[in-house]
């Protein structure tokens, strides 16, 4: 007998592939932040300008300045260039440095006048400058010129994480004592700390060193910010023993 049509077979059709669910890529962890350890203080003789040798304290200072590490200059960036020199910083303190110089340029009395005279300065450099304020004939005292500049790693601009800070509008302020009360110096006393910075050496510190309203820290204006935590590990010695003034907690 012929077989009716309807109870032909079917043909069945291939399965359609179905494509495997690519799969999810897992974020990448964030590289670990690197904080430095504080080392034991390194006592020991140290050679200054090619006129001799001073030995430090116990502590580690030499004529009251702590150690500090010289920044690699590949780490460092261009600070805003409103502030009117050649500024390198650290890249941790930028948004806090953007944003001080925005709240400045709000208030009428400082608008647009806030400049930087020095940002990070490399031991080598720091040795010039040093070593440069000795007169030629040796005249002046390593201690002498100490008070007003730290020797060649001791000084915390090397860190990259401190600008000095002057006034387009009292130049001949800038970094002399009279910078702290200009209308930029008065700014900064008032209202640097909300955004991270604090005056290094207050006057009449106990770290025996100069009064300096231009100088100023960055340390973050919390422990939690992002990058202060190296800033800080780096000062911590120098914040326990001789606070800054204004300070940032």
């Amino acid at each position: 007998m012929t077989p009716l049509a309807g109870c032909a077979p079917a043909t069945q059709q291939a399965p359609v592939p179905v494509a495997a669910p690519s799969p999810v890529a897992t974020p990448a962890a964030p590289p670990p932040v690197a904080i430095p350890t504080p080392s034991a203080p390194v006592t020991g003789p140290v050679a200054l300008c090619g006129r001799g040798t001073v030995q430090r304290t116990a502590d580690g200072r030499l004529f009251h300045h702590f150690p500090y590490p010289d920044t690699s200059a590949s780490t460092l960036i261009d600070a805003p260039p409103t502030l009117g020199a050649s500024c390198k910083v650290h890249p941790a303190l930028l948004p806090d440095l953007t944003r001080l110089l925005a709240a400045a340029d709000a208030d009428p009395a400082v608008a647009g006048t806030v400049r930087a005279v020095s940002c990070h300065r490399s031991v080598a450099l720091q040795q010039l400058t040093f070593c440069g304020g000795i007169g030629p004939d040796g005249s002046g005292s390593f201690a002498e010129r100490a008070w007003a500049s730290a020797p060649p790693g001791f000084s915390e601009h090397s860190t990259g994480y401190v600008i000095d800070f002057g006034s387009s509008t009292a130049p001949a302020c800038n970094a002399e004592a009279c910078f702290g009360a200009t209308p930029a110096g008065r700014w900064l006393r008032a209202n640097a700390a909300r955004f991270g910075f604090e005056m290094s050496f207050p006057a009449g510190n106990k770290q025996q060193v100069k009064w300096e309203p231009w100088h100023w820290r960055w340390v973050g204006t919390a422990a939690t910010e992002a990058g202060a935590v190296p800033a800080r590990t780096l000062f911590a010695t120098a914040r326990t023993r001789f606070p800054a003034e204004p300070k940032v907690d």
